[in-house]
Parts: C-alpha cells; structure tokens; sequence
C-alpha cells in the first residue's frame, strides 16, 4: 500500500491468501508483521518498531517527505536575535529547533527522550572497541555517527542552558538516508525499515560484545517488543504461532474507542469455528499477548487510501482512550475467561439491539416521512378532543361582503375559482382609490375564534372515555419507554464493568505519550503531548515551543472529530515498572542526579562548552545593547537641547490664550504672579474636563494634548506640573531627568507613532491595498499591546486593530489562493510568495493568544481553503508546490518569526494627525463599541 502511494507506476503486489496465516519464519521469530499481508520477504517491517513511532509517522508524511527532498529552499526557522529570548527558564524542558519540516522528528524524540530509560540507554551508550580497530561495515558507518549525534542532542535537552536546541547534525544523516532511498526507488517503508534497524543494532553489536559467549541481550528489544499468540483456523486446519510485535497497528474506522480498536485487532475472520469440535472450512485467528514489553506503542491507522478518488484521506472519526489501560483481557493466560466474557458482552449487544430497536419504535412513530414521539402524538390528540367544539367550518364565518381592502382574489392573491371576477369587484373609482392597509383592523380574528383546531361535534360521554383511553394510552407508552431506556442504560453499564472486578486489573499501562497529526493526509504537522509524572501534568512539545498542558486540551487534540488534529501514535508505559521514567540517584549522598550530573564525563564537558559560548552570546549581547542605549540617550539629550519634539512639547495656543484672557482680571488686581497661576489654574482645569470627557474615536483628545493622556493614566503630579510649566515657559525643563519626565513623555511619543501606524494601516486598507496595509496593521498591533500593559488609556481600542490585521490576512489569503487556481505558473508563484512572506509568518502572532477565539477561526479559515485542494486534480507541478507548502501553513507553532524593519513613518504635525485620524476613524465601516 505504501509502494502504491509513493511510486506512481508501482504494482499492487499479489498476495497467495497462505501466506496471510503463514506468518512466522522458522528460525527466526523476532521480525513478523502483526496482521501484515506484505510479501514473505518483507516480513518484519512492524517488527523493526523500536524506535515505533518513527515508522508510522514516516510513513504518514512520505508526501512531505518526498517533496521535501525535492526542494532548493526550504523553510529554516529564524532564531530571536535577542539571546535572552532563547534562554531556558529554570528547568523548563528544552524544545527542539524545526530545521526544515522536522516537527515529526521533534516529536518521535521528545516522547523518547522523556523515558528516562531510554533516555539512560542513549546517554551512556559508547561505541563497541573493536569498531576503532577494525574497517567499519556499511551499517557502522550509518549507526555510529547517527548515535553518536543522538547522544549529543540528548545531553543538551539535559543540560543546555538554551530554550531550545540545534538537532541538524542528527537529522542531517537521516536527509542522506532520505536521499540515498529515493535515488535508488525505494518506498519508504523500506527506508523506514533500515533506520529503525540503526538503533538496534548500535545496540546489538555492543551487547555482542559485552557478552561474549552467552546470547546477548538487546535493551532496544527489552524495552520495546513483546510477543502474543496466533491462534487459529484456516481452510479446517489449525494452527498456532508465536510472533514478535514492535509497535501495534489498530484500526480507526468504525470504531469509538481504544478497546473497540483492540478487540477488532485481537480477533479476525470468523473465529467461532475455533471454539467447536467440528472440523469446519471456515478461517479466522485470535492473538493473544504472551509477553507485553515496557513500552507498548499503539499505532492509529487514520490515513486510508480512497480507491474511487485515486488518493489517500485521512480519517477524521473521534476516538476515545483512556489514560489508564488494563491489558489483562487480552493476556493469553486469561484466555477462557475473555472468551467466556466476549460470549457474554455478544450476547448484551444483541439484546440491546432489540431493546433500541423497541425504544426507536416509539421514539419515531409514524407510517410516513415524518415521525413523532409516540407519547406526544397522544397528548396532541387528547388536547385536540378536549378542545371546544366548534359547529361551523373555519371559512363559513369570515365575512365575505365588500372587504376594506378590495376583493377576496385582491386580498388572497393565490385565490381562483368562483370567486374571482364575481360580483364583488369594485367599482373603476374604487380602483383608482389606493387601498390603506390597517393591520390592527383589518386582520384582527374573530373574538370567538378558536387558538386551536377543534372537533366539530363531540358528547360529553364520548369526551369522557376518549380521554380515558389516551390518557391510559399515554401512561403504559410513557412507561415502557422508560423501562426500555432503563434497560438499555443497565445493559451499557454491565458491557463498561465487565472487566473491571480486580483479577482482570492486574496489567496496568499508564498513557506516556500522544503524537498529534494536525492536517490532512498529504501534509501536516506534528506535536506531542508527553506526561510528566514529577508535576503530575501534562506537558505540549511543540518544536520549540514546550509549555504547560492539560487532560482536557490532550482530548480536544487527539480523540478527532474536532478540526484537523487527531491522535497519530499513542505510547503507554507499563505502570509496574517505575525505573522507566524514574530518576537516577546518587549512590553516594543519595541525591536526585539532575542537570549536568546526569551526564557522562564526555556528554558533561561537551554540554558545558556549549553553555560557556551561550553565555558568551548573552554578554556579548548586553555589551551591545548598553552601547546602543549610551548612544540613544547622547543623542536624546542633544535634541533635547537642539529642539524638542513637537508631539511632546507643543503648546496647545489657544487654550494658553484663553486661559491669560480669564486671568487679565486678577493681573490688574493682585499682579503678574497671581495672574500666572490663575492662568495656570484655568488650562489644568479645562484638560481635565476633556480628560473626563468619553469621546468618540475620532476626537480622541489624547492627540491634541499630551495632559490629556497624562491625566487619563494617572501620571504623577510632578510629571503633570512640569508639562504644564512647559506650556508657558521652557520647554527644554521637560527632560530634567530629576524629575522623571522622560519616561511618560517617551510613552506619548510611542502613543502617536502607534496612532501614525494604525492611520496608515486603515487608510491603505481602505485602498484594498493590502499589502502595504499588512505591515502598518501588524506592527501597530504590536506597539499598542505594549502600551496597554501599562494601563488602558495607553493605547488604542485592541479589538479594532485586531479585527483589521485579521480581515487583512482573510483578503490576503483569499487573493492568493485565487491566484494559485488560476494554475498559470506566474501567478501561482506570486500567490505562494504571498503566503510564504506575509500570511504564514502573521499565523503565530494570531494564536499566540489562545483567547482571541475569532483569531483562532480565521487561521482555522485559512487553512482549511488550503487543505480543500488536496481533494482536486491539479498538475504534478502545482502539486508538488502545494506539498511543499501546507506544512508551513499547517505549523501550529507559537514561534514570533521574523519580520522586515517596520516601515518608515513620516513626521505630522499635531493638527494635521488630528485631522487625519478624525477622518479616517469616522469613515470605517465598523466602529468598536466600547473603548477608545
């Protein structure tokens, strides 16, 4: 099935229906595929499941894989120039770095990683002795290098100082793996197959040698393989095998939950021939896990390939499982138990059948097309018998002689028959009238008409025992109907404890591990959620992003049926053997080892070289930073003394007049001083008029005076006497640093260029220029939050903003999806350069708030109008290019990429931003309602 997905000219490989049941190779049990009908050659490729989840996730991703090798340019994640953004907090775990459509990679080693075990297995794994002698084989010179490279990238999640870190030196040699399979015309099953095998046999090769002499022991095979039993029947003759399993394929399809998939999995054909003596022709088998390993891996079959439509699809159908899972039901030891308890639950299901069947018939009664509740028809009856008796018909007492408002066929266009072009029609002077229609008068019903249809003639006695009947009637279904919902609840509720008495509680497997698919079946991204059993919660492992999860946001991504995310590949542990995810502890002082002490002496040093370059960067980037801010504040205090800027040191003239003009009176009675803090007095008390004044946007008062703004957000009252001092004296007083002035007035100066921004962006956007817009929009956005941390009449109205950069994303993505159908190559470029360069880099700041529902829908929109193309024909070209690109768009990452310079902004005056702010506020088509 992959072959065909992958190759386009591949065959179908025929398959000899004995070699479905054929399914263990003498001499050699350790590579059979579970349930597998590939070619007897092939035999193993579930098998080799000990890194499991790399398989299936592999093979889910061959498009993006294959188009990944194709490409000239792909997608390298930017990092913060800021070091200290990249600095990891305390002992949050450390994410891994996406170099290139590697989310899969990141999530297959987080979840293994943190198996402490395996994470112990990694570290202290050193190569075999001999290997430095001795000409290294083809599968030494890919193993080695490969773990040697995983040893280091698991020693910097330990203890890198970093956020995240660089994994491309191990994912390098897996590109070169990638390359060497295509150039040869493998499928990726097969490539799967031999870098599964990497990791097993480095691990092989050094067991062989420290066990020479005795058969040595895998710890790969220890910790992720088991074996089960295949029993069963085909063409008459029985047989039973024992078979080695990796990871475990289940079915999605058809199925509710966890145990469901399992059940179906465990038991195929028509096994009840298995349990009689008779020597039936019938065929089935059951499995039956003889031994269960550490780690159990249960892969979810969600892509199905559509024969009819010539393409895979996934498979969006919700799942349950359960955070605690008890094997025993399918242990080979509790074998006749389980059968005994299947026949029972078989036996349940029928009857329950029969029970819903009963309870639908009078749920949905009725012989036609629609159906009613049974108890309802009864009650509508007996409310119909009960209503008053009526003796004429509902049209015989409607007034039939010269209606107001013209004829009957006037008033009932629809009427013909008889009544059209009698008698009744009125005069030419009536016509010529322009009839008035008087609702509360001319279509008032007659008083003594009744509400509801009612019986024309019924007696009282008849009344009597029709009400009798249809209330018994009602009664006995009201009854069985809850009877049979009773029954059916008991029925559902023994099926759920059946096997929950102790003796089948004895195997417990505790969730580890969900890899989570977001997408559809040609391109996606991944992510895991992983439990941290030290926390006792749940932790999303999102590339570089590792925040803090919970249960009910794990269920809103992994069970399906909500979005495009579901479950991929679910890992349990087994919850009896705590030294899987315990933590390794001095033997000296008996301390927890953590961070650097976990390492090796080899992994330590390298780890702390790289801490010491890190901490280089950090302090290289400090020392910059303080000689950028010495050299701002220089150049600030020389245009301080030169001039100061107008948008924080303008007069407002008028008021200033004004305010002499009041004072003038007490200037001629009590002199220049009196009159200079009157003057004073009258400007403070009319800022503060406007400053209580609830404006409409486009008179937003801030702009025209900084006290305004000052007042609203409770600046300190020397910080508003030296602004006003200012208005009447010297401006320059305004940066005495003693007085701490600098800093509010520096928060007005970004209040205005966020004004400046924001003006820009609404105008371009009113242009349908929305490119340009683009840019202004995301950066006011930006500007403004940071204003409004600090109080809410910092900035503006972030709802307005946020509607505005979201509908100019929305007009992006649906132009540019415009012109990659239009299929011509020029086109198609600009639309995916448009996507590439301004939408999918916008995506993040739009989730990165979890709250903004209407933010989230909008990405949601976009990529969904993508995905729908995955369903159409399309030329090879344009498939390859949408194949290259669903993947960024599908990226759920938070990550803040980086964006071009923000745009240059021109100066205005105070007058001139007031008007144009005026004017472009007052003509937007969408106003908040609330807010500045």
């Amino acid at each position: 099935a992959v072959a065909f997905l992958t190759e386009k000219n591949a065959k179908v490989p025929q398959q000899d229906e004995a070699t479905y049941y054929q399914t263990a190779q003498v001499g050699n049990d350790r590579y059979i595929s579970v349930g597998s009908q590939a070619d007897t050659n092939r035999v193993g490729c579930c098998s080799y499941g000990l890194v499991s989840c790399f398989l299936r996730v592999l093979e889910a991703s061959i498009a993006e894989n294959k188009a990944s090798l194709k490409r000239t340019h792909t997608e390298v994640w930017s990092d913060s120039p800021n070091p200290h953004d990249r600095k990891r907090l305390d002992n949050c775990p450390v994410g891994l770095k996406n170099v290139g459509n590697t989310c899969w990679f990141s999530a297959v080693i987080q979840s293994l990683f943190n198996l402490l075990e395996f994470q112990r297995l990694v570290l202290h794994y050193s190569p075999p002795a001999r290997v430095q002698d001795l000409p290294r084989n083809q599968k030494e010179h890919r193993n080695l290098p490969f773990m040697k490279e995983l040893r280091k990238l698991f020693s910097l999640m330990v203890g890198s100082k970093r956020k995240y870190v660089d994994p491309s030196q191990a994912v390098e040699i897996l590109k070169e793996a990638f390359k060497s399979s295509e150039s040869q015309q493998q499928d990726v099953s097969e490539f799967t197959h031999k870098l599964l095998d990497w990791l097993e046999d480095a691990f092989q090769t050094k067991a062989e040698e420290d066990r020479e002499g005795e058969k040595p022991k895998n710890p790969m095979v220890e910790l992720f393989y088991g074996r089960f039993l295949a029993v069963g029947i085909h063409e008459g003759k029985k047989f039973e095998n024992t078979e080695m399993f990796g990871q475990y394929p289940l079915q999605v399809n058809g199925f509710k939950d966890l145990h469901e998939c399992l059940e179906a999995a465990m038991v195929e054909g028509e096994i009840e021939s298995l349990h009689s003596a008779e020597n039936s022709a019938k065929s089935g088998q059951e499995h039956w896990f003889t031994e269960l390993p550490p780690v159990l891996t249960f892969e979810l079959s969600r892509f199905e390939f559509n024969q009819a439509l010539g393409r895979p699809e996934k498979i969006h159908n919700k799942l349950e499982f359960p955070s605690m899972l008890y094997m025993d039901r399918y242990m080979d030891r509790n074998r006749e138990i389980t059968r005994i308890k299947r026949e029972e639950i078989r036996r349940l299901k029928e009857h329950l059948t029969l029970l819903q069947q009963r309870l639908e018939r009078y749920l949905s009664y009725g012989s036609g097309p629609k159906r009613f509740p049974l108890a309802d028809v009864l009650q509508y009856a007996m409310e119909f018998a009960s209503s008053k008796p009526v003796c004429t018909s509902p049209v015989e007492d409607i007034d039939t002689s010269a209606p107001p408002g013209g004829t009957i066929a006037q008033q009932l266009p629809g009427l013909s028959g008889p009544l059209e072009g009698s008698t009744l029609a009125p005069t030419p002077q009536a016509q010529q009238r322009v009839s008035i229609h008087k609702p509360f008068t001319q279509s008032r019903l007659p008083p003594d008409l009744p509400m509801h249809p009612a019986p024309r003639h019924i007696t009282e006695e008849e009344l009597r025992v029709l009400e009798s009947c249809l209330h018994r009637w009602r009664s006995e279904v009201e009854n069985d109907t809850r009877d049979l919902q009773g029954s059916i609840s008991r029925i559902y509720r023994t099926i759920e404890l059946m096997y929950s008495d102790k003796t089948m509680m004895q195997v417990p497997y505790r969730l580890h591990a969900v890899l989570v698919h977001e997408g559809q079946a040609n391109a996606g991204h991944y992510w895991a959620y992983i439990y941290d059993p030290n926390q006792n919660l749940w932790m999303k492992y999102n590339d570089i992003s590792v925040t803090k999860s919970s249960w009910e946001e794990l269920m809103r991504d992994s069970f399906g049926g909500y979005r495009n995310a579901s479950a991929y590949c679910l890992m349990y542990i087994n919850d009896k053997k705590p030294f899987l995810i315990k933590e390794e502890f001095d033997k000296e002082t008996g301390q927890m080892l953590s961070g650097l002490d976990k390492l090796p002496p080899d992994l330590k040093e390298y780890v702390k070289e790289d801490n010491q370059l890190f901490e280089r960067e950090l302090e290289d980037w400090d020392s910059m930073q303080a000689r950028k801010a010495q050299q701002e504040k220089q150049a600030l205090a020389a245009a301080a003394r030169a001039m100061c800027p107008e948008a924080m040191m303008t007069p407002n003239m008028q008021g200033i007049i004004m305010a002499i003009g009041k004072a003038r009176s007490v200037y001629d009675k009590c002199g220049p001083e009196a009159a200079f803090f009157k003057a004073i007095k009258v400007e403070y008390t009319r800022l503060l008029r406007l400053a209580q004044e609830d404006t409409a946007p486009e008179n937003d008062y801030r702009l025209q005076h900084v006290i305004v703004y000052f007042l609203q957000n409770q600046a300190p009252k020397k910080i508003l006497e030296r602004t006003l001092l200012m208005q009447f004296a010297d401006r320059n007083l305004g940066f005495d640093e003693r007085y701490g002035s600098l800093t509010w007035h520096q928060d007005y100066q970004n209040f205005r260029e966020t004004t400046v921004l924001l003006m820009l962006g609404l105008e371009q956007y009113q242009k349908k220029s929305f490119v340009e817009a683009l840019m202004y929009l995301i950066y006011a956005y930006q500007y403004n939050k940071e204003l409004l941390t600090k109080g809410l009449y910092r900035g503006h109205d972030e709802e307005l903003i946020a509607y505005y950069r979201r509908e100019c994303l929305l007009k992006l993505n649906e132009y540019a999806a415009a012109l990659f159908e239009s299929g011509e190559e020029p086109e198609v470029n600009v639309g995916l350069n448009i996507m590439n360069d301004l939408v999918v880099p916008c995506i993040p700041l739009l989730l990165v708030d979890e709250m903004e529902e209407k933010d989230m829908v909008a990405v949601e929109d976009m990529r969904n109008r993508w995905c729908s193309y995955l369903g159409q024909e399309m030329e090879p070209n344009l498939q390859e290019k949408l194949t290259d690109f669903l993947p960024k768009l599908l990226d759920c990452s938070t990550e803040i990429k980086s964006f071009h310079d923000p745009p240059k902004l021109p100066a205005y005056s105070t007058l001139e931003l007031c008007e144009r702010w005026g004017h472009v506020v007052s003509s937007l088509s969408r106003t908040p309602a609330d807010g500045r």
